[in-house]
């Protein structure tokens, strides 16, 4: 996941309200979202070369992202733990958010750097390891998480707090549940955005300025290495709905889901 934007307890229908672009190879082996078969609580995407999420819900009320941390600066380390089981772990387990990023304080530096999300149906949680490790409860607001600081003013996280923020203060945020599929399409069209960010608004992490302008949109578009899906992740107090858009490597739609999940309490 390279680009999350989430609203928290700004809505009173959605307390919790998230919009995210999964960046990746196009050629790494990923399940698009469904329900895990070892867990059938847990929905979401599942990375079929390490085990891990990149972005999963729980039927008991729980949410986690992840993200990259980019930073072409720091010499490359080895990370004998896959930052997708911050995810995994987290939605399987029954911790409270807070309680959980703290307790990484330990093992943080086995994962790939890492920007983690973490809800347990009452508290938000933020939890990094890069450049050292620090977690803390997320303030309600909206926000955005991409792979850089927590809010950092990146373009594209920008852009996509601003949609985030106009589709809740519409009309389309308070229909009925079974026409939530159409009425999210604001939401999926903002993040298919191929739009480059200007070249003195692109964040420098090290990777070069060829690098940076094909990674700023919200949208990555490029047949090695771009974006895989979008989701969309409204939690109420009841239910949670999980909608999904798979792309191929040329940026078309390849799959389509849209879950809505009761919450088990």
């Amino acid at each position: 996941m390279c680009l999350v934007a989430v609203a928290w307890r700004t809505h009173p229908r959605w307390p919790l309200a998230l919009i995210a672009n999964r960046d990746e190879l196009h050629d790494r082996p990923a399940a698009p979202a469904g329900f895990d078969p070892d867990a059938p609580d847990v929905y979401g995407g599942r990375d079929l070369v390490q085990g891990g999420g990149w972005l999963q819900v729980s039927r008991h009320g729980r949410l986690a992202a992840v993200t990259n941390v980019r930073d072409g600066k720091a010499p490359a380390q080895a990370a004998p733990r896959s930052r997708g089981w911050l995810v995994r772990d987290f939605v399987r387990g029954d911790a409270t958010a807070l309680d959980a990023v703290q307790a990484l304080s330990a093992s943080a530096p086995e994962y790939g750097r890492f920007n983690l999300l973490a809800w347990d149906g009452d508290r938000l949680a933020f939890a990094t390891n890069h450049p050292a490790f620090a977690a803390s409860e997320v303030q309600p607001g909206v926000h955005a998480m991409s792979n850089g600081a927590f809010d950092a003013p990146w373009p594209k996280g920008m852009f996509a707090t601003r949609a985030l923020s106009a589709w809740l203060e519409s009309s389309s945020a308070g229909v009925d549940v079974e026409d939530l599929a159409t009425a999210i399409e604001p939401l999926f069209a903002a993040l298919r955005d191929t739009t480059p960010a200007a070249d003195d608004a692109l964040p420098d992490t090290g990777v070069g300025l060829a690098l940076e302008r094909l990674l700023s949109p919200p949208f990555v578009l490029d047949p090695r290495y771009g974006t895989r899906c979008s989701s969309v992740v409204l939690a109420g107090e009841d239910r949670i709905v999980f909608a999904e858009r798979g792309y191929d490597a040329a940026g078309r739609v390849s799959t389509r889901s849209f879950q809505v999940l009761r919450v088990l309490r």
